[in-house]
């Protein structure tokens, strides 16, 4: 029997392993908290899911306030 590379993985992926858009999720999460935050990838891959969206979304809201903070410094200048 030839299992040559064309006939595996014919079925799309339903239920095994992460999706595409997922793992794209997954590492965006990780760049953002290993480039702004410092952590390590081992230490972003191990945390509990919804401790690393907790995370982002305060790394996310702490972003804007301070974005906020130097656009009203900037229009006290002026």
């Amino acid at each position: 029997m030839d299992f040559s590379k064309k006939w595996r993985f014919r079925l799309i992926r339903t239920f095994f392993g992460l999706t595409d858009k997922y793992s794209e999720a997954l590492y965006e999460q990780i760049f953002v908290m290993k480039h702004f935050g410092g952590w390590s990838f081992t230490e972003i891959y191990n945390l509990p899911i919804g401790l690393r969206n907790w995370f982002c979304e305060r790394m996310r809201k702490q972003f804007e306030d301070e974005k906020k903070e130097m656009e009203k410094a900037n229009k006290k200048r002026r």
